[in-house]
């Protein structure tokens, strides 16, 4: 949770204001949902992970005293129902897990769960189209090879392609000054 908090304060100003329902999927220890909530005071935010997972989010958000707005889905973000609609939907380091059709998959069902011109915040490390560089987004596609059945780390105009054909029509980069990973906000 340390090491994600400044990628999860920076999120929270790329995001700017937000109102309403935000959906946190697989949120494991829940700081991103967390600290938009925080600094959202009108946000409510739903926590999307497995059962013992939600529980430690939970338990964090009332450390954080955001438990009156802080409410659990458990379950697999393929398959449960995802309730909303959300004007926001946080996947934070979830899609390199899987193939390009799995992305493809998971996003068509989160752009169904958004209200219209709601936004799909994601935060993945991306390589260069050389995918040597930079070097721990160079390096990342070794660990999901390693550790998962066929994640990745996909390059920008893949992450391109890959939320058009999920039904996105608009998919803007941002860099992070304190993260080697990037936020890619996409909406409708």
């Amino acid at each position: 949770m340390p090491l994600a908090a400044p990628a999860a304060g920076e999120l929270t100003k790329i995001l700017g204001p937000v109102e309403g329902a935000v959906l946190d999927v697989a949120a494991g220890h829940g700081i991103y949902g967390i600290t938009i909530a925080q600094a959202n005071p009108a946000a409510l935010v739903t926590a999307l992970d497995w059962p013992k997972v939600v529980a430690v989010a939970r338990a964090n958000a009332l450390k954080a005293g955001i438990e009156d707005r802080y409410s659990t889905i458990s379950g697999d973000a393929f398959q449960v129902a995802l309730g909303g609609p959300y004007q926001v939907i946080l996947l934070t380091n979830l899609l390199h897990h899987f193939d390009k059709a799995g992305c493809v998959a998971l996003l068509k069902r989160m752009r169904e769960a958004l209200k219209p011109g709601g936004r799909v915040a994601t935060v993945e490390f991306i390589p260069n189209p050389d995918r040597v560089s930079p070097y721990l987004p160079a390096i990342f596609p070794m660990i999901m090879l390693a550790s998962t059945p066929a994640g990745d780390a996909y390059t920008e105009a893949e992450f391109r392609a890959i939320f058009e054909e999920a039904g996105f029509a608009q998919v803007e980069f941002y860099a992070m000054e304190r993260s080697p990973e990037q936020v890619i906000i996409s909406r409708e």
